[in-house]
């Protein structure tokens, strides 16, 4: 009983000091405070693991055991062309380290020489320093159209890939704007 009366005595009294008051900081003050800019990401994405809702001529149902079905991206690259298809993604992938920041380019020494034409800022994306995929697959196809239930629909599949396991990557992605 004892030590219970003095937890709960410290807890009270001893954390008085913890509580501050928020105050103003002027410019010359706030000057003086360094630190980095950015992002810094880590978490875990998960893409259908269960299969998905789809039921359609196509497909078929996807809660059938022959079926395996997963989230679908399909994209137009020219207004009157055909479509690229990412079908049947399913997995997950987990990542630690992806960072964003602003990074302004203007140096005579970036890119060969060129980036003092360039003078200016850029979104640089590093990439993650470890990236864990379990049981990660998708198919990399064409189709006809953009989803696969339009009529007279017809995707010819290129690879079906599969990941298991860890990567290290290195290195940044430039995102330069458009003026």
């Amino acid at each position: 009983m004892k030590k219970i009366m003095f937890l709960a005595f410290t807890l009270v009294f001893g954390s008085y000091g913890a509580y501050a008051e928020m105050s103003r900081i002027d410019d010359s003050d706030l000057s003086e405070v360094t630190g980095q800019s950015g992002v810094y990401l880590t978490g875990e994405v998960s893409f259908n693991e269960e299969g998905g809702p789809s039921d359609n001529s196509y497909f078929g149902a996807c809660n059938v055991a022959e079926k395996e079905c997963g989230a679908r991206l399909t994209f137009q690259t020219q207004q009157d062309g055909g479509w690229f298809v990412l079908g049947g993604i399913r997995g997950s992938i987990s990542f630690e380290g992806l960072t964003m920041q602003i990074r302004n380019i203007s140096a005579a020494s970036e890119f060969g020489g060129d980036g003092q034409f360039f003078g200016r800022d850029v979104m640089q994306i590093g990439l993650p320093e470890s990236i864990r995929m379990n049981d990660f697959q998708f198919t990399l196809a064409t189709g006809s159209s953009a989803r696969p239930d339009d009529a007279g629909y017809t995707q010819v599949d290129f690879m079906t890939v599969e990941m298991s396991g860890d990567m290290t990557l290195q290195g940044n992605l430039l995102v330069f704007p458009t003026p």
